[in-house]
């Protein structure tokens, strides 16, 4: 059974986990409340306001919350994507897009990115058929790095972005602007963001650190310098720190932290490893809920 609703659904074994996490605990929520209320009420089952409330709470109410409860397990686009195709059935048609509104705007992601770009695929890959959140630009600093080969497989524009004009000029605030970028996303990009950037996206900017912050970060710290210094350190565990960009390296704001054991034997080499599988699960989740919460608060 739990094959067939992978292959049905098109997620892996972890998504699928926690779909089904969503599912029961929206399911038990939505008893629970209609419960109360009906108790509050003072409404029995022989009551016709009892079972317009039941209907209520099953169509509506359930409808709301499991889109609430999918966005701390990091399943927003899967279950608003889920009940659009509900709602579709229900003869609301294409009305139902991106959060309630007629054709909303997307927000749109820059990736800024310096070498293979892993975590920009998993970025990628994980907003593909998002209905209000796409990658819209690639920006690099490295002429031939593989994060470019990406966004030509992908359809995506590109930039790639000269030293002297990201330093001394405006950050290519303008070229960002002209393709609306709502949002811009850190993914192994090793230059220092400049003010004019900072400014213009202000609280719009995160990064993922290979090293549990405040410890290991900071210039020239980044891949397998931390790792080196984190196995050398002869520390018991490592991870992953997700946080907001400001005007110093690895200092914003922590908004998410993953830890992973580090074994006697580790190296390096195994220790990238283990951060690689914490960047590319948690990375893009992170990325959609905050997000999700900051187009939640205008």
């Amino acid at each position: 059974m739990f094959q067939r609703l992978k292959q049905r659904w098109k997620v892996n074994g972890l998504q699928l986990f926690l779909i089904l996490c969503v599912f029961a605990i929206t399911g038990t929520t939505t008893a629970y409340l209609t419960r109360q209320v009906t108790y509050w009420l003072d409404l029995t089952s022989s009551s016709a306001w009892f079972w317009v409330l039941k209907v209520v709470m099953l169509v509506f109410g359930y409808q709301v919350l499991i889109l609430l409860f999918a966005i701390p397990f990091g399943q927003f686009s899967f279950f608003w994507n889920y009940e659009k195709k509900i709602w579709r059935r229900m003869g609301f048609g294409s009305r139902v897009r991106g959060f309630g509104l007629k054709n909303p705007k997307p927000y749109r992601i820059a990736v800024f990115a310096s070498g293979a770009g892993s975590n920009a695929q998993k970025i990628i890959d994980h907003f593909r058929d998002h209905s209000a959140i796409t990658v819209a630009l690639i920006v690099c600093n490295k002429p031939g790095a593989g994060v470019l080969d990406i966004a030509v497989r992908e359809k995506i524009p590109s930039i790639i972005i000269d030293k002297e004009k990201f330093f001394r000029g405006n950050g290519y605030v303008d070229e960002l602007k002209q393709e609306s970028i709502d949002f811009i996303v850190l993914a192994g990009f090793l230059w220092k963001i400049p003010v004019s950037l900072l400014r213009a996206w202000p609280h719009k900017m995160v990064n993922i650190h290979p090293a549990l912050l405040p410890g290991y970060g900071g210039k020239g710290m980044y891949g397998a310098f931390v790792h080196k210094a984190v196995i050398e350190a002869q520390d018991k565990e490592s991870g992953i720190s997700i946080h907001f960009v400001d005007d110093i390296y690895d200092h914003g704001q922590v908004i998410f932290q993953a830890r992973c054991a580090i074994a006697a034997d580790d190296t390096p080499e195994t220790l990238a490893q283990k951060i690689h599988q914490l960047e590319h699960l948690y990375y893009p989740r992170i990325i959609e809920k905050t997000i999700l919460e900051l187009r939640n608060r205008r």
